[in-house]
């Protein structure tokens, strides 16, 4: 790029989402709701889903609190049905959606161990979540985002994408598989619609409250994490409203370590 033809970086509208419609599965607690309080307070209307109604309301107070749209949309992106119903009406009552994000994942106990010791419906049950859920809702908005201007879709791996983990092998293959699909995706729909992920390491969440009484494995953490800590919920969040704005218009197909470091070793 010239000096004649290059643009200039003005954050303040860079990273402005005020024209965007997000969704969020996986939105209503943890990392999914920081990123949907992230992405309304860059000005986006946001649809936070789960498949607990409850949780979906009170999710909901808390994005139309920083004076966005929102819809109340329970969702179980295991449910074809209830996906292609999500995308629908957000299409209907707001428009777009302009974004997605494919946070909605688990970790059973069944899933845990060595690969003799896990059971097929735990395996099951965490590829349906983690990866086809993820691709469900890819097809449900792909209408959507390609009429958007700017579209955009983040999926939210982790570390057990992008390295092994021990005794969570379920977890790990639909990760990996996520982020292959993010690169994969990327190819097919550029250039309308730009496909990203973020591979989170440790957070400090519901998902992780059961390891912090275990001092020895927190411990070994933080030695392995070069940032000595786990992530606040937020410091996802950041990211991903990067991948989601204007400030990252020209990448696609990336998938963005937001672990402390964890992988750089």
């Amino acid at each position: 790029m010239t000096d004649d033809t290059a643009g200039e970086f003005d954050p303040a509208t860079a990273l402005d989402l005020s024209d965007r419609v997000a969704v969020v599965t996986g939105g209503t607690r943890g990392i999914g709701r920081a990123i949907a309080l992230g992405l309304a307070n860059a000005g986006a209307d946001v649809v936070p889903t789960s498949r607990t109604a409850a949780d979906v309301d009170d999710a909901v107070a808390a994005v139309e609190s920083r004076g966005v749209d929102s819809l109340a949309c329970p969702t179980d992106v295991t449910d074809t049905d209830d996906v292609t119903a999500l995308m629908a009406t957000v299409r209907a009552e707001l428009g777009g959606p302009d974004v997605v994000v494919n946070n909605a994942g688990v970790n059973p106990d069944g899933a845990l161990g060595p690969p003799e010791a896990t059971t097929e419906d735990a395996e099951e049950f965490v590829l349906d979540v983690n990866l086809r859920g993820a691709l469900r809702c890819a097809r449900a908005a792909a209408e959507s985002l390609h009429a958007s201007d700017g579209g955009s879709l983040i999926n939210v791996a982790s570390v057990g994408g992008v390295v092994g983990l021990p005794r969570q092998h379920p977890y790990v293959a639909s990760k990996h598989g996520l982020v292959g699909a993010t690169r994969s995706m990327a190819l097919d729909w550029a250039p309308e619609v730009r496909v990203n992920a973020v591979a989170p390491g440790y957070v400090l969440t519901d998902l992780t409250a059961d390891i912090e009484g275990n001092e020895r494995l927190v411990e070994s953490i933080r030695d392995r994490t070069p940032l000595g800590r786990f992530a606040d919920p937020a410091e996802v969040a950041g990211p991903v409203v990067f991948l989601a704005s204007d400030a990252a218009s020209y990448v696609t197909g990336a998938c963005l370590a937001v672990d402390g470091g964890w992988t750089a070793r």
